[in-house]
């Protein structure tokens, strides 16, 4: 087995995708991309340790680890060698009301998957990471709001 770098989360909502627009900088990954939460392993970490730490830096959200649902290790595209750790976990709608946007990324936004799929900015080779984790959701009678119509619930803060 490699060694993990970091981790991400897929959390729908009330059905709906979290989802943070990262930052416009030069010299970061991927930026003013949509992204999900999560990002690199502290020292000594577990991917579940690293992936709760980073949705509380980032979305202000405690979850515990019988709150992730799914999770798989895939191989890392952007670090040959090592891999990532994906999570999985779904919160009732009312839980939106605790996301508040940390010290990283432009806003956050509640989206369908399928308008998270179809969205321009979406990072493209994160969309088969969704589409298993919402598969890995439905296996556990998680269910989903695949419907595209409604508009994306956002938060400037």
């Amino acid at each position: 087995m490699h060694e993990f770098i970091g981790a991400k989360l897929v959390l729908l909502v009330g059905g709906r995708v979290a989802t943070i627009l990262r930052d416009d900088l030069v010299g970061i990954q991927f930026p003013g991309m949509w992204d999900f939460p999560g990002g690199g392993r502290d020292k000594g970490e577990t991917p579940e340790q690293c992936v709760l730490r980073e949705t509380q830096e980032e979305l202000s959200l405690t979850l515990t680890p019988d709150d992730l649902i799914w999770r798989t290790e895939l191989d890392s595209p952007s670090v040959p060698g090592t891999t990532s750790w994906w999570f999985a976990a779904a919160l009732p709608a009312h839980r939106a009301n605790d996301i508040s946007l940390g010290d990283e990324g432009q806003c956050w936004a509640l989206m369908t998957p399928d308008d998270w799929l179809a969205h321009p900015l979406a990072i493209a080779h994160f969309k088969p990471r969704l589409r298993a984790a919402l598969k890995g959701l439905a296996q556990h009678a998680v269910e989903q709001d695949l419907k595209s119509d409604h508009p994306p619930i956002k938060s400037g803060q």
